[in-house]
């Protein structure tokens, strides 16, 4: 009986210790007024909840301690909340979307063709140009709206609710909250910035699972998930990663990686890096010193401008950090 009570108390102990639940409210900053519905979660992840009636949640952080959070919720821009402790409650303001929804409001159909032209290119730069790409369905393209006034060469894209996508490719299903999108025409060069939520089917039989699989394979290896992991665990040539300086020196895992006091990593250089991956060639432009990385996969993605193969990799190529391949 004494045996008993103290695994009992070792499995509870276990318990509180590993288990961090945050709570919250999430309200809007004009108003005051609580959010009911908002999504509450990791981007890129399967892991989140949403807020009640009261705009309160809980959500477990235990498994992506060092991940920021993201609250988004229809016409608001995302929050992203990179410092977060168990101890206290969540007081969570989002910025409603109003001037943006009021300038692109657009029903001309004389209009309708250059609407088209615009959608085509958004898709061709948001999702990308790859074969998954090609399998990507993006179920409520009316609610993208695109500016027709005078930015000049300046192609702004904004979507009030979110953009849901079925990759049909990789079997998930993508929930997907735009803050920015911007491609200039001139220089080509796109930015778009937002926030992810994935679901997968179970359903499907195994010969569907399966052709799953493999693609999944094929659109990790040679990815930034790939490399960050690799880069975690130290293991860039034995994962084929070739990592050089300008002047195609090779640099090792001491040369571009620093770990702070708690364990925290982050890749920092002075000058860009070249990525090689089976002769495919990509650059990494730093836009800040230090950028954060963690065992999953995860990096701060305002740190780094992609150059090269990487950089074709859009939403089309994302893979839930949930995601884990056998080497």
């Amino acid at each position: 009986m004494k045996k008993f009570i103290l695994l009992f108390l070792l499995i509870n102990l276990h318990l509180i210790t590993y288990t961090q639940v945050i709570k919250g409210t999430i309200l809007d900053k004009q108003t005051k007024k609580a959010i009911e519905y908002a999504s509450v979660y990791f981007s890129g992840t399967f892991v989140g909840t949403t807020s009640d009636q009261n705009g309160k949640f809980e959500l477990d952080v235990s498994k992506n301690p060092s991940m920021p959070l993201t609250i988004s919720f229809v016409g608001y821009y995302s929050y992203v909340l990179t410092d977060f402790s168990a101890d206290k409650p969540l007081f969570i303001y989002l910025t409603p979307k109003i001037n943006e929804l009021n300038e692109v409001v657009i029903s001309a159909e004389s209009l309708a063709k250059i609407r088209k032209e615009k959608l085509k290119l958004f898709k061709n730069e948001f999702l990308g140009l790859t074969t998954n790409a090609k399998n990507c369905e993006i179920t409520n393209e009316d609610d993208i709206k695109f500016n027709y006034g005078d930015d000049g060469d300046t192609m702004k894209a904004f979507a009030s609710k979110p953009i849901l996508i079925n990759n049909k490719a990789l079997g998930y299903k993508i929930t997907y909250y735009l803050d920015k999108f911007e491609y200039d025409k001139k220089s080509k060069t796109v930015i778009f910035v937002g926030n992810i939520i994935f679901t997968e089917d179970l359903t499907v039989d195994k010969t569907q699972k399966k052709l799953y699989e493999k693609k999944r394979i094929n659109t990790f290896l040679g990815s930034r998930m790939h490399f960050f992991r690799s880069l975690w665990s130290n293991e860039l040539q034995s994962n084929k990663f070739i990592v050089k300086n300008s002047n195609g020196q090779i640099l090792s895992y001491k040369n571009i990686v620093n770990k702070d006091s708690s364990n925290k990593a982050f890749l920092n250089f002075a000058e860009n890096l070249i990525i090689d991956y089976y002769s495919n060639l990509s650059a990494l432009d730093f836009l800040k010193n230090g950028v954060f990385f963690d065992k999953n996969g995860y990096f701060d993605p305002t740190g780094i401008n992609w150059i090269g193969e990487m950089a074709k990799q859009r939403v089309a190529d994302l893979l839930p950090y949930e995601y884990t391949y056998e080497y």
